[in-house]
């Protein structure tokens, strides 16, 4: 049965949505090139109407010299040739809000491609023009400033400057081709708010804000002062991440995304525009302060995501995020894969039956759930790619760093025994294993016991039942080592076995759903190892 999209609801839909996050390269392929696009991703919007997501958030398809995949973005308000054009995203919008789906679309603010014509510009003009004060370039150090302006690092591995013929360098977190933009500069402010703007009123329903907390720079550029590999989390705010400024920064996008709450379009979904932080933080009470109430709406969960299939561990996770979200008033999220990070079905050992226990696990929790494409059909992590094909830039920095992005982006397997399994007419952009016949939406569909059919009876299930969706707190439940357990407001108690062996326990209700299929036995039934079941009190 096809899920019913309720198109009506209170203006804050954000604070249980469940959202789905599509790659662009890889969902679906409309032209047969070989390369997912727009036209793929329309075709296969019914898809998702029916697996049961609210909201649909695309991966960058800007115009882009693709130095790292999109995310090096050469005009905010052009689409890339290889993905469409401008018509080809308005027609996605479009079909979706007619299906009841909204959709995100990720905003690029920390840097742009070095094809960028403020950039090229900026080259172009050479030392004391005023454009480079919109990018931070700076004299090297050393007699004839040879070495970079500081010791920071990129993330892709290597220094973080680049310098340009006239002897100057500039900054880049990430990849040569992603010069960082400075966000003390008042244009690059006003360009960005224009940029809000400008899909607002093409209809989308929020932004995915990548590198959220790296827009503000501590003053003067200082030393990290340790010589240290770049860290991500840690006990410190770095002097390049997670610096106060940036909250003044989201304080005016939130005034924006405001006027455009509830919606202004005729036949388009209402309640308010979104903006969804990408925020890695060393707390996650600092991630609490981007989604303050005048500042964004959502951040992602990145301490859950990084939690081991651990009990107790899980419990602190859960709790000390519900606890940080509470004094500021914003749903908690929680996610497990997304094109960045090995997939969880790999990552956290124990193969699909595990994979399928941390699903239901996180879709049971109080709050909103991002699902990364694939993860529906139990995709692993392909872990096998030659390295003539893998396109991760960190692959190819300091003489390389395992390139593991590009695992996690091999294109999905839609229907039929053999690659590229119904992508496309053009083959694959990256080689799809030979043994994911299996694993297609078609093989899958109409099969109780697949992976798909799963997730379908659980958000159908997360979208009526009213103990899951939005809220603010569990209650835990006394359980045996190995075991979590925990009461929703409304009947429901979610049980997960993380160890390996199964688990007698009292049965507190009856069944709802189970990853695994438990045997009751007089009032109390063996729990298997690695699986989640719903009750129903």
């Amino acid at each position: 049965m096809t899920p019913q999209h309720d198109v009506t609801p209170a203006t804050d839909w954000w604070r249980d949505a469940v959202i789905y996050q599509v790659y662009p390269r890889s969902f679906a392929d409309g032209n047969g090139d070989g390369m997912g696009d727009l036209a793929g991703i329309r075709s296969r919007l019914p898809y998702l109407r029916d697996l049961g997501v609210d909201a649909v958030w695309l991966s960058p398809f800007y115009a882009s010299p693709q130095a790292d995949a999109g995310y090096d973005v050469a005009d905010y308000r052009a689409i890339d040739p290889m993905f469409g054009t401008l018509p080809d995203a308005e027609a996605v919008i479009r079909d979706a809000h007619g299906l009841g789906l909204r959709i995100i679309v990720d905003l690029v603010p920390n840097h742009c491609s070095d094809q960028h014509a403020w950039f090229r510009r900026a080259r172009a003009e050479g030392p004391g023009s005023t454009i480079r004060e919109r990018f931070h370039f700076r004299k090297g150090r050393g007699e004839n400033g040879e070495l970079p302006p500081n010791d920071w690092e990129s993330l892709f591995g290597g220094p973080a400057w680049t310098r340009v013929p006239d002897g100057e360098w500039y900054l880049h977190l990430f990849a040569p081709e992603q010069p960082d933009f400075n966000w003390d500069h008042p244009a690059v402010r006003d360009e960005f708010r224009s940029v809000l703007r400008f899909w607002l009123d093409l209809g989308v329903d929020g932004f995915r804000v990548d590198v959220a907390h790296g827009l503000v720079k501590a003053p003067g550029l200082p030393d990290m002062g340790h010589g240290e590999q770049l860290r991500l989390l840690g006990n410190q705010v770095l002097p390049f991440f997670d610096q106060d400024g940036v909250h003044d920064i989201y304080r005016s996008w939130r005034t924006v995304l405001d006027e455009y709450s509830p919606s202004l379009r005729p036949g388009g979904p209402p309640g308010e525009r979104i903006a969804v932080a990408e925020a890695w933080t060393p707390t996650v009470d600092r991630t609490a302060r981007y989604v303050r109430p005048d500042e964004l709406h959502q951040a992602f969960n990145f301490h859950y995501l990084n939690t081991g299939w651990d009990a107790a561990a899980l419990r602190e996770a859960i709790d000390t995020s519900l606890h940080a979200m509470r004094p500021v008033s914003a749903p908690t999220t929680w996610v497990l894969s997304n094109h960045d990070v090995v997939r969880h079905r790999t990552r956290l050992g124990g193969g699909l039956d595990r994979a399928r226990a941390a699903t239901l696990l996180m879709l049971a929790l109080p709050g909103s759930a991002y699902l990364y494409q694939g993860e529906e059909l139990g995709l692993p992590e392909v872990t096998d790619l030659p390295d003539e094909v893998r396109q991760d830039p960190s692959f190819f920095r300091d003489a390389g760093q395992e390139g593991l992005r590009d695992g996690c982006r091999v294109p999905l397997p839609w229907s039929g025994d053999a690659a590229p399994y119904g992508f496309g007419a053009g083959g694959s952009w990256l080689p799809q294993p030979a043994d994911w016949a299996g694993l297609t939406v078609e093989a899958q569909t109409g099969d109780p016991e697949s992976t798909l059919e799963l997730y379908r009876t659980a958000l159908s299930l997360r979208r009526t039942h009213p103990a899951l969706g939005a809220g603010a707190s569990v209650e835990w439940l006394d359980a045996p080592a190995g075991v979590v357990a925990f009461r929703r407001p409304g009947g429901l108690v979610c049980t997960v076995n993380t160890t390996a062996a199964p688990v007698r326990l009292a049965a507190p209700g009856r069944v709802l759903l189970s990853s695994r299929r438990p045997e009751p036995t007089d009032g109390d039934f063996a729990l298997p190892g690695d699986t989640t079941v719903w009750f129903e009190e």
